[in-house]
C-alpha cells in the first residue's frame, strides 16, 4: 500500500539533478499508458492510492488492474513527484516487462502467482544489492557501475516470492556514515525531502524507502537500519516500519555499517514482506541461529484486533517522554501519548507506568564507545562487503553489558511484552528507544501517532529478541484502535 503502512499493512501487515533525471528515464511507456496510470480511479473503479496488498491482489483477482497497470501508475507518479521529494534513486528499466512476467503467470495459474508479493512492485533501498540492470551505490559515486555478485538475500527471496523489484530508493549516502552530511542527501539522489513538511527532515538513513512509502511510489519499500534508521524516518514520514531482531532477515548483500547492528525491515504491508524475507541465507550465518525465532505458520497470523489483550506494556518516563520543546508543545505531545495510553488500557493491555532503565544515561552518553564502535565496525565491515576479508568483535562489550543489566533485566523483572516509547517529531534532541534495541540486536515497530501542525511522529514498541508476534500484535491493536495515518498533500 505505498504509503499507508497501515498494519493492515502490517496485515494484508528509505546534486545530481541531470543523473537523477536519466535514471528515472530509463524506463518509457505511451503517453496514452501515462495518462491512463495518472488517473488513479481508471482500473474499473479500484483506486491504487494508498491501497494495500491485499486490496491490490484482490483487484488482481477480479480483473480489475493488471500488474502492468499497477507498475505504469507508479513510475508516472515519480516521475512527476520524484523532483520534489528525491525518494527514488533509480527506476528498472526492465519493470515493465517484470509486470507482463506477472501478468502471464497469474493468468495461466502458475505456482508462484498465489504468493501475496506476487506481482507487487517493491523499491529497495539502494545499499540492498540487485543482480540486474540497475546499480547498487548506497548513494555515493563511489560505486556507480560497481557488478555485485549477486541479489541481495531478501531481494532473492522477494524475486522468488514474484515480487516486481520497482526500483532503488534513496538514502542518507553509506547510510548515514559520511560525515557533514544533512538526513536523506546522497551524491546519486540529492536531498531527499519530507513529503509532510518540506521544511522538516525526512530523518535517515532510509529516508527514501519512507519518503517513497508515504508519497504512494510502490506497493512495498524496503529499509535497513543500524541505530533508527528505519524507525526515525517511518516516524517522521507517517508510515509503519519494523526493524526486526538482527539475524532474522539476511544482511548478506547489503552494504554494510556494522555486523552487530545492520538489520532489512520492512516498511509497507510490513508483516507479509517479513513473512517472505526472514529465514536462513547460506550467505549470513545469523540467519542459522535466529531463525528458531520464526513461528510456525509466520507471522501474519499475528494480525489480531484483539492483540492489545493482556499485553504487558512498560513505561519509561526518562528519556522517552521529555521533550523539553517549549511549554505548548510538550503539552500537546505529552497529552497526545496519555490519551495513547489510554487506549492500550481500553483495549485490554497492563501498562506498567514509570519504570527505569538501569545505566540508561550512560548509554545515552555522548562519549559512549557505541559510535567509536560503529565506526570501527565500518571499516572492517566495508572491507569485508568490497573483498570477503573477516571481521572482528572487539568493542562492544561494556555497552552490550549495560544492556543486559538494563533494558533486557527490566523486561523479564516485570514480564513485559513490549517497551513503549514515543517517538517524537525530529528537532528535540530526544533520545529514542532505537539505540537501546541496536545495541542488543532488538526487534522493534513504530506506528503512526500523531501530527504537530503539518509533521508526523509516532509511537515505538520494542522487544527482546525473537518478539516480532508480540509485537505485531500490540502495533497491529494500536492502529486499529486509533487509524492515525493521513496520506501527505501532494
Amino acid at each position: 500500500m505505498g504509503a499507508l503502512l497501515s498494519l493492515s499493512s502490517i496485515c494484508h501487515l528509505m546534486v545530481l539533478i541531470q543523473l537523477l533525471a536519466l535514471l528515472l528515464s530509463g524506463y518509457h511507456y505511451s503517453d496514452a499508458a501515462a495518462a491512463a496510470a495518472n488517473n488513479n480511479n481508471n482500473n474499473k473503479g479500484f483506486s491504487i492510492l494508498e491501497a494495500t496488498v491485499d486490496e491490490i491482489q484482490l483487484a488482481f483477482k477480479q480483473n480489475k488492474l493488471t500488474s502492468r497497470k499497477l507498475v505504469e501508475f507508479y513510475i508516472n507518479r515519480i516521475q512527476r513527484l520524484n523532483p520534489l521529494l528525491h525518494g527514488v534513486i533509480e527506476v528498472n528499466p526492465d519493470a515493465g516487462e517484470l509486470a507482463d512476467k506477472a501478468d502471464y503467470e497469474r493468468k495461466v495459474k502458475a505456482p508462484v502467482s498465489f504468493s501475496k508479493l506476487h506481482g507487487i512492485p517493491i523499491l529497495v533501498k539502494d545499499n540492498i544489492a540487485t543482480k540486474d540492470k540497475m546499480n547498487t551505490t548506497a548513494g555515493s559515486l563511489a560505486l556507480l557501475g560497481s557488478v555485485v555478485p549477486r541479489d541481495a538475500g531478501v531481494v532473492a527471496k522477494l524475486k522468488k516470492a514474484g515480487a516486481i523489484i520497482l526500483g532503488k530508493a534513496s538514502l542518507t549516502e553509506w547510510s548515514a556514515f559520511r560525515a557533514y552530511i544533512p538526513n536523506g542527501w546522497s551524491a546519486r539522489g540529492g536531498q531527499g525531502v519530507n513529503p509532510y513538511d518540506k521544511t522538516e527532515t525526512p530523518c535517515g538513513s532510509s529516508s527514501g524507502s519512507s519518503i517513497s512509502a508515504a508519497a504512494n511510489f510502490a506497493t512495498v519499500t524496503l529499509g535497513t537500519e543500524t541505530d533508527g534508521s528505519i524507525l526515525c524516518p517511518a516516524s517522521i514520514n507517517s508510515v509503519v516500519g519494523i526493524k526486526p531482531t538482527i539475524g532474522l532477515t539476511s544482511r548478506a548483500g547489503v552494504v554494510p555499517i556494522t555486523h552487530r547492528q545492520d538489520t532489512v525491515g520492512t516498511v509497507s504491508d510490513a508483516t507479509y514482506v517479513l513473512d517472505v524475507i526472514a529465514g536462513v541465507d547460506k550467505n549470513d550465518k545469523a540467519t542459522f541461529e535466529k531463525s528458531k525465532y520464526i513461528p510456525k505458520g509466520g507471522y501474519a497470523q499475528f494480525l489480531s484486533s484483539n492483540g492489545l489483550k493482556g499485553k504487558r506494556l512498560g513505561i519509561v518516563r526518562h528519556p522517552y517522554f521529555e521533550f523539553n520543546i517549549s511549554k505548548e508543545i510538550d503539552t500537546f505531545l505529552i497529552n497526545t501519548f496519555e490519551q495513547h495510553l489510554s487506549t492500550l488500557r481500553k483495549k485490554g493491555a497492563i501498562v506498567i507506568d514509570n519504570l527505569k532503565i538501569t545505566n540508561i544515561d550512560e548509554i545515552y552518553n555522548d562519549a559512549s564507545s557505541e559510535e567509536t564502535a560503529m565506526k570501527k565496525d565500518f571499516k572492517i565491515d566495508l572491507n569485508a562487503y568490497l573483498k570477503e576479508l573477516g571481521i572482528d568483535k572487539a568493542v562492544l562489550g561494556t555497552l552490550e553489558r549495560q544492556t543486559r543489566n538494563g533494558f533486557v533485566k527490566l523486561m523479564r523483572r516485570y514480564k513485559l511484552d513490549a517497551l513503549v516509547a514515543c517517538a517524537g517529531p525530529s528537532f528535540p534532541p530526544l533520545p529514542i528507544i532505537s539505540t537501546i534495541l541496536a545495541i542488543g540486536g532488538f526487534p522493534g515497530i513504530t506506528v503512526p501517532a500523531g501530527y504537530l501542525g503539518e509533521v508526523p511522529f509516532g509511537i515505538f514498541f520494542g522487544g527482546l529478541k525473537g518478539y516480532e508476534p508480540k509485537l505485531i500484535e500490540i502495533a497491529y491493536g494500536f492502529e486499529q484502535a486509533t487509524k492515525i495515518r493521513n496520506p501527505p498533500s501532494l
